[in-house]
């Protein structure tokens, strides 16, 4: 197994990769969410789709722009968590930007075999695992290379793709059911 590098070593990706990044998201929340500024302002009802363009949002505009896709797929409960909720709210500024973001139910996942491991996979190529600890605090990555790992990723992406729902649409489904 490879060893576990801090998430920054592997920044340079989002700009590099060559033809698509794509995302699977499994985790209920993320500590990164609850620890930031727009995690009150969630908390407080505000729109935080609105918000003016960060780094995130920038390199997204600049690499879609530039040909490049970056997608994902997030992982939803019934009912979804306060963080899940969190990332619905947001997550419509980031596809503004210009990243295709869509939304699966954990139940079905499970069904499919979808894995319940983040990670981020470039050009179907590289794969940067995420590791957690308890409190959903990223503890850095493990980059993958192998035939075996990316392959069986790029599964994972093909099914959670196909049965996956964009988030304007899945959102509506979402407050149509609370």
């Amino acid at each position: 197994m490879p060893d576990l590098i801090p998430f920054s070593e592997v920044a340079h990706l989002f700009q590099d990769f060559e033809h698509t990044a794509w995302r699977l998201e499994t985790r209920r929340g993320y500590a990164s969410d609850r620890n930031g500024p727009k995690w009150q302002r969630f908390l407080r009802g505000d729109d935080i789709a609105n918000e003016p363009d960060n780094e995130w949002r920038a390199n997204v505009r600049a690499q879609t722009a530039a040909g490049k896709r970056f997608e994902r797929v997030r992982l939803v409960d019934q009912p979804p968590t306060e963080g899940q909720r969190f990332l619905l709210a947001s997550g419509l500024g980031n596809v503004a930007a210009g990243e295709d973001i869509r939304n699966l139910y954990r139940s079905e996942a499970q069904c499919l075999g979808i894995v319940d491991s983040d990670f981020w996979l470039f050009d179907s190529r590289v794969v940067a695992e995420f590791e957690f600890d308890d409190h959903d605090v990223t503890l850095g990555v493990r980059v993958h290379e192998d035939a075996e790992t990316v392959v069986r990723a790029c599964q994972v992406r093909d099914a959670a793709w196909h049965h996956a729902v964009p988030t304007r649409d899945f959102q509506a489904r979402v407050l149509s059911d609370v």
